[in-house]
């Protein structure tokens, strides 16, 4: 018979005692402890463990309630620091669509909020006012453009567009048609007012103030260069105050001319003079001097008569004469950043003198 000698139980000895004593975990509620020390966040509480031996790893169940409790727990500690944060993920996880959904009009001009300050803004706003006019004279045809001030069709262009015209039709931006009456001409200013016969409804531009221009200032200008209506240009203002000297009379052409049905020569179409020089051809005997901005805005034949275009939409010129170098063989070029316009102020000045017939 053998002799079975009775086991003792094993307890395997305790961990030693830390040197210090271990940080004690924040409570943040019932059922949720967050631990300074960033270690994992224990399991809710359950009965304690009948013996101190290690237990197994822990079940995939377990370590996903350890993680929701993980979750729970940055939740919380980004909750505690404070409204600032709040209101910044409301912003960024907001829906776009809770924006006002149209930009409020800046009060006096034409551009809204949103756009204010663009070339884009300025184009969408002011297009709709200008407009291309071809002018039949005995001399031939000129094309040119001009500026909706009223919505009953008064628009402002260049004499030197409609001098001698024995007929002027208008179109618009959206390609209707009007034939148009002179009603002033003030060819000592280089203007012109002319009335559609029949509109109604149009949508006149806002004219500026001239005198707070700075030199440097963005501008746009827009108009029907070569027939292409509604062309948008930019750039800025270059000098202010410059003496432009041009042709007062159809003697010196339209801008877009055809004689004996030749195409007209830019060069002879829209001379003026400056600093003693001509340029473009002759002005002839009869000829007017006057202020004008100084724009690098590109210009060519057909811009003349409409709007140079502050960043408010507002006008602030009229666009009247440009410099366009050529060549021994007669060709010219485009525009080399030498435009000119009558400033808008000229223009208010001098609408009642239009309206009454000027020195038509």
């Amino acid at each position: 018979m053998t002799d079975f000698q009775e086991q003792q139980p094993y307890h395997p000895p305790h961990p030693p005692r830390p040197p210090y004593e271990p940080t004690q975990p924040i409570s943040t509620g019932p059922g949720t402890t967050v631990w300074p020390s960033g270690g994992h966040v224990p399991p809710p509480a359950g009965p304690p463990l009948a013996s101190p031996v290690p237990a197994p790893g822990p079940s995939p169940r377990r370590r996903a309630r350890r993680g929701v409790g993980l979750m729970a727990a940055v939740a919380i500690a980004a909750a505690g620091v404070g409204g600032g944060t709040a209101t910044l993920v409301q912003h960024l996880v907001s829906d776009p669509a809770d924006v006002s959904a149209a930009a409020p009009v800046v009060s006096g001009t034409n551009v809204s909020s949103g756009s204010k300050g663009t070339v884009a803004g300025v184009a969408e706003a002011v297009s709709p006012s200008i407009v291309e006019i071809s002018a039949t004279s005995n001399a031939g045809k000129s094309t040119g453009s001009g500026v909706i001030i009223t919505s009953d069709g008064e628009i402002v262009t260049n004499n030197h567009v409609i001098s001698g015209a024995t007929s002027v039709t208008v179109q618009l931006s959206d390609g209707k048609t009007y034939q148009a009456e002179v009603v002033g001409t003030d060819a000592d200013k280089d203007l012109a007012l002319i009335k559609l016969q029949g509109a109604s409804g149009l949508k006149a531009a806002t004219l500026g103030d001239s005198s707070k221009l700075r030199v440097g200032d963005e501008v746009v200008a827009i108009g029907s260069p070569e027939g292409l209506t509604g062309t948008v240009t930019s750039g800025i203002v270059s000098a202010l105050d410059r003496d432009v000297t041009v042709a007062k009379d159809e003697g010196g052409g339209g801008q877009d001319q055809q004689q004996g049905g030749q195409q007209w020569d830019p060069r002879q179409g829209w001379p003026f003079e400056f600093g003693g020089q001509q340029f473009n051809g002759d002005t002839g005997s009869s000829k007017t001097t006057y202020k004008a901005i100084q724009t690098d805005a590109s210009l060519n034949p057909g811009n003349s008569g409409g709007a140079l275009i502050n960043m408010n939409g507002e006008i602030v010129g009229i666009n009247s004469a440009m410099y366009s170098p050529s060549s021994s063989s007669g060709s010219t070029a485009g525009s080399v950043g030498l435009g000119f316009a009558i400033p808008v102020d000229t223009v208010k000045a001098d609408l009642n003198t239009l309206r009454a017939g000027g020195d038509s």
